[in-house]
């Protein structure tokens, strides 16, 4: 499981949306001299917000500007960038391989199983939204209290 603290920047009804300043890749990564990503997300405080379910706790637990920890499985990962980067691609073979009689109907073709390829990612990201086996979520016993949110 890997392991990112954020920040809540938006409370749902079924989740949160969390801002996290992506880190942890730059600080085991070989390349760090080479790379220029570090230096960009500092120059730049470059964020990403991620939704995160909240494992059947109360939305009124939570406050913009609080404090969390989420944890986001490794294998789907692997499993969701394999999805997102092969399928497309082959789908885009697959349509140029069945309209190759032509140059321009082999274009089209691979142009149309891109889209395709595409479109399934889609439909397969909608249907898993709030599945929690494919969704960051919040790990229960890192929750932080907001301190600067803290009235009396």
């Amino acid at each position: 499981m890997i392991l990112e603290t954020g920040v809540v920047v938006a409370v749902e009804s079924d989740g949160l949306w969390v801002e996290t300043i992506q880190k942890s890749a730059c600080e085991v990564c070989v390349a760090e001299k080479g790379c220029g990503q570090k230096f960009l997300s500092k120059l730049a405080g470059k964020t990403v917000s991620i939704r995160v379910l909240r494992n059947k706790r109360s939305s009124e637990e939570f406050t913009v500007g609080q404090s969390v920890t989420i944890g986001i499985p490794e294998d789907i990962i692997v499993m969701a960038s394999l999805l997102v980067y092969l399928l497309p691609i082959f789908t885009a073979i697959g349509g140029a391989w069945l309209f190759s009689d032509s140059d321009w109907q082999a274009v089209g073709g691979a142009f149309g199983g891109l889209l395709l390829g595409g479109l399934l990612v889609n439909l397969h990201s909608v249907r898993k939204r709030d599945d929690v086996r494919f969704n960051p979520v919040l790990m229960e016993e890192q929750i932080q209290p907001n301190i600067l949110n803290f009235q009396h």
